[in-house]
């Protein structure tokens, strides 16, 4: 397949392709089809690949949009917030914790790979908008309407299919103008009920429309990765690694572990701060009877708060270990308050958010 697009290109012919809506959309909905959305764009660049894109096309991906984001990009908090509430009821005590964790980490990774659907959604139009675009004319509108009259896929199933008809019949147009040029045609759909045989293998046309694919001149494929791999394997096998090698999106357990150590550790050192401050007459350590709440004055504290906070600071070199806990120079310590201020915008909190 590679040698023959080739040969066409270097004879000024092309390959040309027809991507039915329902194969754009799942393209930008499935975070997972990002390369081939790129071999496209690579093979575009080449000019060994030519997209065919009818009006109508344009028409029902416009149409679809608003929705796929909305559906992409909706977080399940809601259930998931539910099926938590459910588990710390009725589940066990025994691995709930880790049960929660997961589902925390479930709904995170839905919300933040969602919002990818719109990176493949600007995508997609960049290529629709390097397509050679393509009008419905009367002779696919007469052809469609024949079809309907007699049954023939896509109405054999007993529905209004015309939409699917004057695809198949602007496509047979194409194919028809650009045969004695030596040109190379594509249909591509994920819409095997229309389109497909109706039992058997479902990678091959219906018998209605058969006549349209011989094979050479003319293909017809419900999986456009698999096409594009036959054409260029690899182009497709390189921006595969490339997209697999990409960093996946932290758990959101991962963020809230960093979150918690981080906030400890600027705890921790401002503890020492107010510690030294006491050792040194500038803090007063007083009991109630001698603390003043109105007014509050800085620089004294409850001693029944130090003590908390003694304990607290005992806990946290135990847990945490003396050699994450300092002392920092300034280059270092910017660094962690950086971090959690980082990690907590990404849990949603607004920046420079350091409160502990």
């Amino acid at each position: 397949m590679v040698e023959e697009v080739q040969a066409n290109e270097a004879s000024g012919n092309r390959f040309f392709i027809l991507i039915d809506t329902c194969v754009w959309l799942d393209l930008a909905k499935d975070y997972r089809q990002r390369a081939t959305i790129g071999a496209l764009e690579e093979l575009i660049k080449a000019e060994l690949v030519e997209l065919l894109l009818p009006q109508q096309v344009i028409d029902e991906f416009d149409r679809n949009k608003a929705r796929i984001v909305k559906e992409s990009s909706q977080s399940l908090a809601s259930t998931f917030r539910r099926v938590k509430e459910a588990v710390y009821q009725f589940g066990k005590p025994e691995g709930r914790e880790e049960a929660l964790a997961q589902l925390g980490d479930v709904d995170h990774r839905i919300a933040i790979l969602g919002e990818a659907v719109n990176e493949s959604f600007g995508r997609i139009e960049a290529l629709f908008a390097a397509s050679k675009k393509i009008g419905t004319n009367d002779d696919a509108l007469l052809a469609a309407a024949e079809r309907a009259v007699n049954k023939r896929a896509p109405f054999h199933k007993g529905k209004n299919s015309i939409g699917d008809a004057i695809l198949i019949e602007l496509y047979a147009g194409l194919v028809e103008d650009g045969r004695d040029e030596g040109n190379i045609y594509a249909f591509v759909t994920h819409n095997k009920h229309d389109f497909s045989a109706v039992s058997g293998d479902e990678r091959v046309p219906h018998p209605d429309i058969a006549e349209l694919f011989d094979g050479d001149c003319s293909m017809y494929s419900v999986n456009l990765n698999t096409l594009l791999n036959e054409m260029a394997p690899e182009w497709i096998e390189e921006l595969q690694a490339e997209y697999e090698s990409e960093d996946e999106p932290r758990r959101l357990s991962e963020l809230l572990e960093v979150e918690q150590r981080l906030m400890r550790q600027v705890w921790y050192n401002r503890h020492w701060g107010r510690r030294n401050a006491i050792e040194e007459g500038r803090i007063k350590v007083l009991p109630e009877t001698q603390y003043s709440r109105a007014p509050y004055k800085p620089d004294e504290i409850l001693d029944t708060i130090w003590a908390g906070a003694l304990e607290a600071a005992k806990r946290t070199e135990e847990e945490l270990g003396l050699d994450n806990l300092g002392p920092w120079d300034d280059f270092e310590w910017g660094m962690i308050n950086g971090k959690l201020s980082a990690i907590r915008w990404m849990l949603g909190y607004e920046w420079d958010m350091l409160d502990t």
